[in-house]
Formats: C-alpha cells, structure tokens, sequence
C-alpha cells in the first residue's frame, strides 16, 4: 500500500527465526526518516516458518509490508493471495505487501537486487555462472542469472539430491543446469565468469587456494560476516571483482522500502546507515 510523507502509523517488520541479528531495521529506518515518513516504524519479529501463517493472519491493517528471511521464504509465499512471477518461478518470497483489499502480495526482491548488484560488477549476458551451493539464494541465483541472460549455470554442492531439488526452479525459469560435485568446486570455480557463493559461513574456506583464479571476473559471497571471506579475499587478491551479502542485503531492501511505502528510496542514506551499522566501507 502506498504512503507518502507524513503518513502515520504504518508498521512493517522483519520476520525470521534468528532475526536478533538482522540488519533489515537499519536500513528502513534510516530510509524513513530521510523520505520523512515521520509515522512509520520497522522492527524485527522473531517467527518460524510453522508460526509464520497465523501471525500474518493476525496483523492490523496498519501493517504496510514485512521482509522474509530464513526459514520462512516459502510459508510467505503459501500466504499470498498472488505472486509475482519471479517469486511463482523461485517458489519463495522474502517480501509480503499489503494490497489495499488486505490480502498480501508476494515478491522475492532478491532476485532484483542480486541482479542489480551484479550488473554493476560488470557481469553481462552470456556469462558462464558457477553456484556454490544448492539452497535458498541458489534459487536466487538461477533467477538472477536468466534475467541477466545467461542461459546455464553450473551448480556445485555436496549433496546431488539437493541439486536435483533445483531442478524444477531451473525448468520454470528456462535455465539449464548443470550439476558438479564438490570435489570438482575449483575446476567450476576456475572456468567461471560468475561464482555465486550460498554456502554457510566457511564452508567454502578451503576453496580459497584450490581456484586458478581469473583476473576481471565477478565473485559474488552472500557472506558479508565475517568480510572478506578467505574465498573473498583469495579472488580480490586475484584481480577478481567482488560482490558481498551486504551489497545485496541494500539491494533488496531498497526494492522492499519502495513496495511498502509507495516512495523512490533515499539509498544513500539507506547505504551510510548500513555502512555506520557495520563499520564497512565496500559498497559503492
């Protein structure tokens, strides 16, 4: 539902279980006030995916928005009464919006923001993608690189079930895939134009060493704590450009701030929040 400047009592939140460590209220926060909307508030609700349908339920109508994170991208989906498509094709949702009739709208603005992220590193259609990792942002990742156009992507993970588990994702998205086992990680990771790290914190720390990495290539590691990853810090060492989970944690929000409220985000004030929040100077 839209808003303009001065709107009051209007309420939107994170959900996720942990969420004490969310980020997500910075930021909004810091783009309300700096787009005066002096009525509204963003907090952090701790909820798991199983409490996630009668919470939303629940909600008053001053409730504008929520942002979805783990676990429960796909209990916010099987809440919405529509979807966008890249959230339908994802089969997950990190963003409900309340629509003027009070049902919710689902969107998945990490795919916007991974995309957006990576066009600025200077990634370009046709690109050969590897993917660490077969999760939830894996997901992302695969839409992500069908809006850039790049027609295949190789992903790498320890578990072929949970690759195998992609597959529907990669078919609605008309994206072939292609699997690897981790034993092959630094050969995908060598030949790569794109590499997407998933994978929780060092799991892919040994990789770090194994890749002939390729000067002028992206790496993209959804990790942003710690920063740089050794994975990270290998490939910058290379001449590799290098996107962090932060850049892609604006990226979303900034794509959420502008479905909840109605207002063109204020992202510089947004990106000086987050980078005081975190002592980090990375984002451009």
């Amino acid at each position: 539902m839209a808003g303009v400047p001065g709107d009051t009592t209007r309420r939107a939140a994170v959900l996720g279980k942990p969420i004490a460590h969310s980020l997500s209220p910075v930021i909004h926060t810091a783009g309300y006030a700096a787009a005066g909307l002096t009525g509204w508030s963003y907090t952090r609700i701790e909820c798991a995916a199983a409490e996630l349908p009668d919470l939303v339920a629940g909600l008053g109508p001053e409730w504008a928005g929520l942002s979805v994170t783990m676990p429960g991208k796909e209990a916010a989906l099987a809440v919405a009464a529509q979807a966008s498509p890249v959230a339908a094709a994802v089969g997950a949702a990190n963003t409900l919006v309340r629509r003027p009739d009070g049902s919710w709208f689902a969107d998945n603005t990490d795919v916007a923001g991974m995309v957006q992220v990576l066009t600025a590193a200077g990634v370009s259609a046709g690109a050969a993608v590897t993917v660490l990792g077969a999760g939830g942002t894996a997901r992302a990742a695969l839409a992500a690189a069908a809006q850039l156009g790049c027609p295949s992507v190789t992903v790498v993970a320890r578990r072929p079930e949970a690759i195998d588990e992609l597959r529907p994702v990669a078919d609605a998205l008309g994206v072939a895939l292609t699997p690897a086992g981790w034993a092959d990680a630094p050969r995908c990771l060598s030949s790569a134009d794109l590499v997407v790290s998933t994978v929780p914190k060092g799991v892919a720390d040994p990789l770090a060493g194994e890749v002939a990495w390729r000067p002028g290539r992206v790496l993209f590691d959804a990790i942003y704590d710690p920063w740089p990853t050794p994975l990270a810090a290998a490939a910058a060492a290379a001449g590799l450009r290098l996107v962090s989970g932060l850049d892609l944690l604006l990226a979303q929000a900034v794509g959420q701030f502008e479905q909840f409220t109605g207002v063109v985000a204020p992202v510089g004030a947004m990106r000086k929040a987050l980078g005081e929040a975190t002592s980090a100077n990375f984002l451009s």
